[in-house]
């Protein structure tokens, strides 16, 4: 047991004033060592132990420089081992997590939720006036026509995320739906055609107003819920 100590103490003054060479080379076998006013940094952190030179090369204690790049030391019968870590250049890094696209913006949403009352409204007259054949003036259709282009060109101003240029289309879609329906009906209603224009039940069964109406209801619920979607009904 006592053997086992002396060896152990012995090892123990061999570390503490054993030197780590830190410039190529090995150490001397003769030599009388220096302290030197130098000051040791590894990865911009100083190191406080002193330096010591030997003939010209630079040394420092092996324990100090375990420490400061965290590593670490192993004393064993035969030799002493330094394990400093490295960093693995196989090691795949953690991903990234994907940011979440910006949905529809403030602006373009308010814009969207305007223009879709207005083709409402729209919408609304022409089935009224088929609803009850009413008479109007030959220029109510372009009036609301002109108003709901106005709105669509005040959505397109405000679009501003990647979601409103992408919903801005099915907007577009609608109008251009809601428009071929409303002179689709006009020109019925001039040509006297009473199934198209006079005929409650026409509303029911005209595919054309059923499409507007899916993408009409489709486009309030995208924009409420502020997250672009897809839907044929707006094509």
């Amino acid at each position: 047991m006592e053997r086992i100590l002396h060896r152990r103490n012995y090892l123990q003054i061999i570390l503490l004033s054993g030197l780590v060479l830190l410039l190529t080379g090995t150490l001397p076998a003769q030599g009388t060592p220096d302290k030197t006013n130098k000051t040791l940094v590894v990865n911009g952190k100083t190191v406080s132990s002193e330096l010591l030179q030997i003939n010209g090369h630079s040394y420092v204690d092996i324990e100090t420089l375990a420490q400061i790049t965290n590593g670490a030391v192993t004393v064993e019968p035969t030799r002493i081992v330094l394990t400093i870590p490295n960093s693995n250049p196989g090691a795949v890094p953690n991903p990234v997590p994907p940011q979440t696209a910006p949905g529809l913006s403030k602006d373009f949403a308010s814009a969207a939720v305007a223009e879709l009352a207005e083709m409402r409204e729209w919408r609304g007259a022409i089935g009224t006036m088929i609803t009850y054949g009413l008479a109007v003036s030959g220029s109510w259709s372009q009036d609301y026509h002109n108003r709901v282009e106005a709105g669509l060109a005040q959505a397109a101003l405000a679009a501003s995320t990647d979601a409103d240029q992408n919903a801005l289309p099915l907007l577009r879609g609608e109008f251009d739906n809601l428009t071929a329906w409303a002179n689709e009906v006009q020109a019925a209603r001039q040509a006297l055609n009473g199934a198209k224009t006079v005929d409650p039940n026409a509303l029911r069964n005209d595919p054309s107003l059923a499409k507007i109406t899916d993408c009409g209801r489709f486009l309030n619920g995208m924009v409420v819920s502020g997250t672009f979607a897809d839907n044929a009904s707006c094509d």
